[in-house]
């Protein structure tokens, strides 16, 4: 199973990767800024594999690049607060 099978399992991966970036001493601003371009990537070469991923696409794709930022950055909080509850 790819880890994006799993929205839980996605979660879990990327919560991760934000933990290694922070004790390699990545900054907020970098950490969002790489959560943007994968954002980015998975909108424009992946397909969606069920309803949740296919609205995440269409939000992405109807957002701003501004607004995009703000996604990737939720997301980002997201994954923090995970780590936190």
């Amino acid at each position: 199973m790819s880890v994006l099978d799993n929205f839980d399992s996605w979660k879990g991966f990327l919560a991760d990767r934000l933990q290694q970036a922070q004790s390699q001493g990545m900054g907020q601003q970098t950490i969002s800024n790489m959560a943007y371009e994968v954002g980015d990537y998975l909108a424009a070469n992946t397909d969606a594999k069920n309803n949740e991923e296919a609205v995440l696409q269409e939000i992405w794709t109807a957002a701003s690049e501004d607004e995009r930022h703000a996604i990737a950055s939720a997301m980002v909080k997201l994954v923090q607060n995970q780590g936190n509850a």
